[in-house]
């Protein structure tokens, strides 16, 4: 058995795009797979902490070597045990929207939270900075405009250069992105692009 986790990063729900692909996808990823388990966690229901004050000293006393405080030591247990339930899982979906052509503060709030010295990457002088997690990853990203190759627009889209760079950094190199666009325009013609990536993930769901 298998421990999928769905990071959802709109709020927008059953009025989001890639919500929809998403669900399409997880539906079909349950029936192929019957005996994993799909946890879900919605970045806008979440109450995740301020990185500052005792958290963000222990994170330089345990990269310095040096001993943390019995309160430094409680604050970093909070940012272990959000980490650990990100790290746990053995795949991962993310439904992101793009905003102001990166990604929404809630999901780079979790970013910043989990990106910790020896919970999701480590350093050694000599071989560099090394990811902590594995596993396979869709990455949905959904704007209001196309960002493709060949759009004219690639310049503006830092989303999925982020997204993908900050996965790699972690060790998450299996990475299949979709694009859910345009989401913008003539409603046929927005149904028929979202309509064709949701097959796209139904079909990826049977092998993932």
């Amino acid at each position: 058995m298998a421990t999928l986790l769905y990071i959802e990063a709109s709020p927008r729900k059953d009025r989001s795009h890639g919500i929809r692909v998403a669900q399409a996808f997880l539906n079909a990823y349950s029936q192929a797979n019957p005996d994993d388990t799909v946890d879900t966690l919605d970045l806008w229901a979440e109450k995740l902490p301020s990185f500052d004050g005792d958290r963000l000293n222990a994170k330089y006393q345990i990269m310095h070597g040096a001993d943390a405080s019995d309160a430094e030591k409680a604050a970093w247990g909070e940012i272990e045990a959000i980490t650990s339930r990100f790290s746990a899982a053995d795949k991962y979906v993310f439904s992101v929207p793009m905003w102001n052509f990166g990604i929404p503060y809630v999901l780079k709030h979790y970013i910043d939270v989990i990106t910790q010295p020896g919970l999701s990457f480590s350093f050694d002088p000599a071989a560099g900075y090394s990811g902590l997690v594995q596993g396979k990853v869709l990455a949905l990203l959904s704007s209001g405009g196309a960002y493709h190759d060949g759009s004219g627009a690639e310049a503006m889209d830092m989303q999925k250069p982020y997204l993908l760079s900050w996965l790699g950094f972690i060790g998450l190199t299996d990475v299949t992105a979709l694009a859910v666009a345009p989401t913008l325009g003539m409603p046929e013609d927005v149904e028929a692009a979202v309509s064709a990536v949701e097959e796209q993930a139904v079909t990826l769901a049977a092998s993932f």
